[in-house]
Protein backbone atom coordinates (compact mmCIF):
# COMPACT_ATOMS: atom_id res chain seq x y z
CA UNK A 1 0.00 0.00 0.00
CA UNK A 2 1.51 3.78 -0.71
CA UNK A 3 0.96 4.35 2.96
CA UNK A 4 3.68 2.11 3.87
CA UNK A 5 6.45 4.37 1.52
CA UNK A 6 6.15 6.85 4.19
CA UNK A 7 6.92 5.93 7.47
CA UNK A 8 5.77 8.66 10.14
CA UNK A 9 7.57 8.50 13.31
CA UNK A 10 7.30 11.28 15.94
CA UNK A 11 9.30 13.79 14.24
CA UNK A 12 7.89 13.45 11.24
CA UNK A 13 4.61 14.18 12.30
CA UNK A 14 5.38 16.92 14.13
CA UNK A 15 6.65 18.72 11.04
CA UNK A 16 3.86 17.27 9.38
CA UNK A 17 1.32 19.31 12.16
CA UNK A 18 3.84 22.27 11.79
CA UNK A 19 3.25 22.57 8.19
CA UNK A 20 -0.73 21.98 8.65
CA UNK A 21 -0.78 24.96 10.94
CA UNK A 22 1.03 27.32 8.52
CA UNK A 23 -2.31 26.83 6.38
CA UNK A 24 -4.79 26.85 9.10
CA UNK A 25 -3.10 29.98 10.67
CA UNK A 26 -3.48 31.61 7.35
CA UNK A 27 -6.88 30.55 6.66
CA UNK A 28 -7.59 31.80 10.08
CA UNK A 29 -6.11 35.18 10.41
CA UNK A 30 -7.35 35.77 6.96
CA UNK A 31 -10.60 35.26 8.05
CA UNK A 32 -10.92 36.91 11.08
CA UNK A 33 -9.87 40.07 9.50
CA UNK A 34 -11.25 39.74 5.85
CA UNK A 35 -14.76 37.76 7.09
CA UNK A 36 -15.07 37.58 11.15
CA UNK A 37 -18.93 36.76 11.18
CA UNK A 38 -18.74 34.28 8.81
CA UNK A 39 -15.43 32.67 10.08
CA UNK A 40 -17.00 32.44 13.59
CA UNK A 41 -19.95 30.63 12.68
CA UNK A 42 -17.69 27.80 11.09
CA UNK A 43 -16.09 27.92 14.76
CA UNK A 44 -20.02 27.40 15.71
CA UNK A 45 -20.23 30.70 17.29
CA UNK A 46 -23.56 32.68 16.87
CA UNK A 47 -23.91 35.36 14.83
CA UNK A 48 -21.97 38.35 16.82
CA UNK A 49 -22.40 41.48 18.20
CA UNK A 50 -20.70 44.18 16.13
CA UNK A 51 -18.33 44.97 18.92
CA UNK A 52 -17.34 40.86 19.11
CA UNK A 53 -16.63 40.55 15.38
CA UNK A 54 -14.25 43.33 15.81
CA UNK A 55 -12.49 41.96 19.01
CA UNK A 56 -12.30 38.79 16.87
CA UNK A 57 -11.19 40.51 13.65
CA UNK A 58 -7.86 41.89 16.09
CA UNK A 59 -7.01 38.29 16.54
CA UNK A 60 -6.54 37.75 13.15
CA UNK A 61 -2.86 39.86 12.63
CA UNK A 62 -2.05 37.36 15.97
CA UNK A 63 -2.95 34.13 13.79
CA UNK A 64 -0.79 35.11 10.78
CA UNK A 65 2.34 36.19 12.54
CA UNK A 66 1.81 32.33 14.15
CA UNK A 67 1.64 31.21 10.46
CA UNK A 68 4.67 33.30 9.65
CA UNK A 69 6.72 31.35 12.49
CA UNK A 70 5.34 28.02 11.59
CA UNK A 71 6.92 29.14 8.43
CA UNK A 72 9.62 29.78 9.37
CA UNK A 73 10.85 26.96 11.20
CA UNK A 74 9.63 24.77 8.49
CA UNK A 75 12.35 26.68 6.19
CA UNK A 76 15.03 26.49 8.54
CA UNK A 77 14.40 24.08 11.39
CA UNK A 78 16.57 25.51 14.07
CA UNK A 79 16.19 24.88 17.94
CA UNK A 80 15.33 28.27 18.28
CA UNK A 81 12.88 28.51 16.28
CA UNK A 82 10.95 24.91 17.43
CA UNK A 83 11.67 26.75 21.09
CA UNK A 84 9.70 29.25 19.63
CA UNK A 85 6.86 27.74 18.51
CA UNK A 86 6.55 25.84 21.51
CA UNK A 87 6.00 29.11 23.59
CA UNK A 88 3.95 30.36 21.45
CA UNK A 89 1.35 27.74 21.23
CA UNK A 90 1.64 27.23 24.74
CA UNK A 91 0.46 30.82 25.17
CA UNK A 92 -2.78 29.59 23.79
CA UNK A 93 -3.32 26.83 26.02
CA UNK A 94 -5.81 28.60 28.31
CA UNK A 95 -7.11 30.72 25.82
CA UNK A 96 -9.50 28.78 23.83
CA UNK A 97 -10.60 26.54 27.12
CA UNK A 98 -11.89 30.47 28.35
CA UNK A 99 -13.43 31.44 24.78
CA UNK A 100 -15.29 27.74 24.95
CA UNK A 101 -17.50 29.46 27.74
CA UNK A 102 -18.78 31.87 25.64
CA UNK A 103 -22.72 31.36 25.47
CA UNK A 104 -22.65 32.18 21.93
CA UNK A 105 -20.90 29.22 21.23
CA UNK A 106 -22.59 25.66 20.40
CA UNK A 107 -22.07 22.50 21.91
CA UNK A 108 -20.30 21.51 18.81
CA UNK A 109 -18.35 24.48 19.02
CA UNK A 110 -17.80 24.50 22.95
CA UNK A 111 -15.62 20.59 22.03
CA UNK A 112 -14.00 22.42 19.32
CA UNK A 113 -12.45 24.83 21.36
CA UNK A 114 -11.03 22.14 23.71
CA UNK A 115 -9.68 20.25 21.47
CA UNK A 116 -7.75 23.14 20.14
CA UNK A 117 -6.80 23.42 23.94
CA UNK A 118 -5.78 19.94 23.68
CA UNK A 119 -3.57 20.59 20.18
CA UNK A 120 -1.79 23.64 21.37
CA UNK A 121 -0.83 21.25 24.26
CA UNK A 122 0.81 18.58 21.99
CA UNK A 123 1.77 21.02 19.73
CA UNK A 124 3.61 23.00 23.07
CA UNK A 125 5.36 19.87 24.08
CA UNK A 126 6.13 18.17 20.46
CA UNK A 127 7.91 21.11 19.52
CA UNK A 128 9.75 21.96 22.55
CA UNK A 129 10.82 18.14 22.51
CA UNK A 130 11.82 18.74 18.72
CA UNK A 131 13.94 21.66 19.85
CA UNK A 132 15.64 19.63 22.27
CA UNK A 133 16.61 16.49 19.65
CA UNK A 134 18.94 18.82 17.12
CA UNK A 135 21.74 20.29 18.26
CA UNK A 136 22.20 22.92 19.85
CA UNK A 137 18.89 23.01 20.96
CA UNK A 138 19.72 22.22 24.98
CA UNK A 139 20.34 25.76 27.22
CA UNK A 140 23.40 24.81 29.48
CA UNK A 141 23.73 26.35 32.60
CA UNK A 142 26.17 28.91 32.96
CA UNK A 143 27.45 28.52 36.25
CA UNK A 144 28.47 32.23 38.04
CA UNK A 145 31.98 31.69 39.03
CA UNK A 146 33.16 33.99 42.42
CA UNK A 147 35.62 36.50 42.22
CA UNK A 148 38.11 36.62 44.79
Amino acid sequence: MWLDRFPVNAERALRLTNRNMIAFDLVLGSGAILAPAATLAVLGHDEPSPDAEHLFRRCGPIWLTFAVAHAVADRRGDPQDWWALAWLRGTELATDALWSRSQAFSSRGRAGMWLATAGNLAMTIGFGWLAQRQPGGRRRRRRLRRHR
